[in-house]
């Protein structure tokens, strides 16, 4: 089983919840580290960058999940793709305990170099709320624009 930190439209309600197979854990969660998200190009997708110089920790939810639910996950974020996000390991932690324990999981990321010559419709943001959600076109969505 494995730990996904989810920011954007991974999160249970937001656009591609449906791929997102996997059992909700308790609590609110954020980075332990600075980064920021980005919407990024026509389709406004969401992008997670790390940037300690001027982030922010990143609100997100987490899942556990299965060898077959990361599988459908990382096709979705195309990680096998040279513009696809990178499934990395990231410290989180759960706000909602006392502790406040950091935790080690994926999250779905892009590289800073990847930002490079893109269009950024809003950038900075520490949580991917509805309102950004109702922005994001998804691939077939964007095929069918053009």
């Amino acid at each position: 089983m494995y730990k996904i930190f989810v920011f954007g439209t991974l999160k249970e309600g937001f656009p591609n919840y449906q791929f997102n197979v996997g059992e909700r854990l308790f609590g609110e969660f954020e980075t332990v580290l600075l980064h920021s998200i980005y919407l990024v190009g026509k389709r406004c997708s969401p992008w997670m960058v790390e940037n300690p110089s001027a982030g922010t920790l990143v609100q997100g939810q987490v899942f556990q999940v299965d060898d077959a639910a990361l599988a459908v996950m990382d096709a979705l974020e195309r990680i096998n793709e040279p513009d696809g996000y990178q499934r990395v390991e990231i410290m989180v932690r759960n706000k909602s305990i006392a502790l406040n324990k950091s935790i080690p999981m994926y999250a779905y990321m892009k590289r800073p170099a990847q930002l490079t010559g893109m269009q950024v419709m809003s950038e900075a943001l520490s949580n991917y709320s509805l309102i950004d959600a109702a922005r994001y076109r998804s691939r077939s969505d964007s095929i069918e624009m053009n």
